[in-house]
């Protein structure tokens, strides 16, 4: 067991009119935060900083990842979850100095038309983390993220698909 702390972390679940949410394919590994082939799509998600509340970091993570301000925001999942990183042994990186992610959720809804969404460019600094994006059901996002997120996407679905409908 790690005597490392976790991380603390925002994760959103940007749902469109049609009740389906935002995936988008990761780039590379990142530290301890692998990819592995066929299970490169998350939704995303960034950290907390430091005297941040999690509503106004997941509102930055959001557009910092894809470049998307319109939105409302839906609901939150207030108990946090974690998930453990995999062992790592390459080359120093800011996440490894944690045991993994302790993740507050957030549902929105997308209020903006697709041309607002750039998964490409970081915004604010921060380096592209995925090359293409897309719509996809709820329920599908547990099968295509990596293992070691699975229960917390699992998690995720079973509190949102309420939101998982098309909008009134």
């Amino acid at each position: 067991m790690s005597t490392l702390p976790y991380r603390h972390n925002v994760g959103i679940a940007l749902f469109n009119r049609e009740g389906h949410v935002l995936i988008a394919r990761r780039l590379r590994d990142d530290g301890p935060e692998t990819i592995a082939p066929g299970y490169e799509w998350q939704m995303p998600q960034g950290g907390i900083d430091p005297h941040e509340d999690s509503q106004t970091a997941a509102l930055r993570e959001l557009w910092e990842e894809t470049s998307v301000r319109s939105v409302d925001v839906l609901g939150c999942m207030r108990l946090a979850m974690t998930y453990d990183f995999p062992p790592y042994d390459g080359p120093p990186h800011k996440l490894a100095a944690f045991s993994g992610q302790r993740q507050i959720w957030y549902a929105m809804r997308f209020l903006g038309d697709d041309g607002e969404i750039d998964v490409t460019i970081g915004q604010n600094g921060e380096e592209a983390e995925f090359d293409i994006w897309r719509w996809a059901p709820l329920d599908e996002t547990v099968d295509l993220v990596v293992p070691f997120k699975r229960s917390i996407y699992a998690a995720v679905r079973d509190a949102f698909v309420c939101f998982a409908h098309p909008a009134a």
